[in-house]
């Protein structure tokens, strides 16, 4: 579900873990509704919405309408967040599969993440991988023609607990996760002015 007003631009959430409650859509949701404060509509894909995707195949001759729905909304969006966990020092697989996903946009006019700002987060449980995931995102955004936003937020759940009312026991990481979702919602304008100034040239 999209959540906001028809006519504001569009953020999209990309992240989750399968099977649990996760501190991962939770931080997420922080940074999604910081960007909603900013004007902005938001749809958040998370574990359970990433589960339901088959395994990314490139030559399938049909497309799933979860798979779709996903694709359209990505299309559709003036930002993105994405958010994963930690696993084993990189990304997870389903977050992974989601944005294989996008090679459905290569032939587009705007393919891929081109020219939307992506603001990344990661969770793990412990320090060590809350870093390499924050550079692998990283890497795939810049392979995905995105811009990272400059701000990222490497979270330590052993340390940071989030809560069902949409907070966490530290300040400072709701502040960080706040700010992702106002550095999508400002830099998304600026992107798109300069998409469409390169076009015309």
């Amino acid at each position: 579900m999209i959540a906001g007003v028809a006519d504001q631009p569009l953020v999209v959430g990309i992240g989750g873990t399968v099977g649990s409650v996760s501190s991962t859509e939770r931080a997420l949701c922080i940074a999604l509704t910081a960007a909603a404060q900013a004007g902005y509509r938001t749809r958040m894909f998370g574990g359970a919405d990433m589960a339901r995707l088959p395994l990314y195949d490139p030559r399938a001759a049909a497309r799933t309408d979860q798979e779709r729905e996903f694709v359209d909304a990505v299309r559709q969006a003036s930002a993105v967040i994405i958010a994963s966990p930690g696993y084993h020092g990189s990304i997870s697989g389903v977050v992974k599969n989601a944005l294989d996903l996008l090679e459905e946009t290569a032939g587009d006019a705007r393919p891929y993440l081109a020219d939307m700002p992506v603001g990344l987060i990661s969770t793990a449980y412990g320090w060590q991988a809350t870093g390499s995931t924050i550079a692998a995102l990283r890497s795939i955004v810049h392979a995905l023609r995105g811009w990272p936003t400059p701000f990222a937020a490497a979270i330590n759940t052993q340390v940071t607990k989030f809560d069902d009312e949409g907070g966490a026991s530290d300040p400072a990481v709701v502040e960080q996760l706040r700010l992702i979702g106002r550095q999508v919602a400002r830099f998304a304008p600026l992107t798109a002015r300069s998409s469409e100034l390169a076009t015309s040239g």
